[in-house]
């Protein structure tokens, strides 16, 4: 349980996040599963998501 605590923390966090920090937190957070990565792009400007694209390559 202590994981999905750990994880609400970085999803409260992802949201009340600037863009810049949206995209550092999803690209250095490390040990999420695939599912908890697509539950933090739901809360990710879709316009936006080619930055993010360009972060992570």
């Amino acid at each position: 349980m202590e994981g999905q605590e750990n994880f609400e923390h970085i999803k409260e966090r992802f949201i009340s996040a600037d863009l810049d920090d949206k995209i550092e937190i999803y690209t250095t957070v490390q040990g999420l599963s695939v599912e908890q990565y697509k539950e933090l792009l739901r809360y990710f400007p879709i316009k936006h998501l080619a930055e993010l694209e360009k972060a992570m390559s």
